[in-house]
């Protein structure tokens, strides 16, 4: 009884340490300069590839019009989804295929968003 038991933790374990692989990134990694803030009104195309979101994170103004299109373009990411935590917005994103998200802009804040898995973390901050 034991042994199976420990057979069914191992097998858990090794199932959990196969999906985290996919996500390599980390919320704590710098950005590079192609992942810097990007001032906005209008349309952001985001693309969602092996590291996480680019650009990390996108700045804009309060009552301006901002859609993100979000194009996911690599297998070899966790980021097969998109939530807006502070929207309750979660969109699945299709290999190849963009995804429009309109943004509301009606107030300063920063709305953060991130991968199905909460291992891709970024921002959009309206001011």
């Amino acid at each position: 009884m034991k042994r199976n038991r420990l057979g069914l933790i191992f097998a858990l374990g090794a199932a959990l340490a196969i999906q985290m692989a996919g996500c390599k990134g980390s919320a704590s990694t710098p950005p590079t300069p192609s992942e810097a803030p990007v001032q906005s009104t209008g349309k952001v195309s985001v693309i969602v590839g092996d590291h996480g979101f680019v650009p990390s994170a996108v700045n804009a103004t309060k009552g301006q019009p901002l859609t993100l299109e979000f194009k996911r373009v690599s297998d070899k990411t966790c980021a097969t989804q998109v939530v807006f935590p502070e929207l309750n917005i979660t969109k699945d994103l299709p290999l190849n295929s963009p995804v429009a998200i309109s943004i509301p802009t009606d107030q300063p804040r920063k709305l953060t968003f991130l991968c199905g898995m909460g291992m891709y973390k970024s921002s959009v901050v309206i001011q």
